[in-house]
């Protein structure tokens, strides 16, 4: 018992760590598709996106 005892205390933080971890991702992978959907071309694309998806058939 003092064992697993010892093995949960030596990992307390793992979690803690995992997760600062992830949320440095997720903030590096906004701060990139910032980056793209600000240029020009992108932009032009996704407006013609949505203006053909508006469009009524005629």
């Amino acid at each position: 018992m003092k064992v697993l005892r010892a093995r949960l205390l030596a990992e307390r933080g793992a979690a803690t760590a995992e997760y600062a971890v992830a949320t440095l991702a997720a903030v590096g992978f906004a701060g990139l598709l910032v980056v793209i959907l600000r240029s020009e071309e992108v932009r032009g694309m996704l407006t013609d996106v949505v203006r053909q998806a508006l469009t009524l058939p005629g």
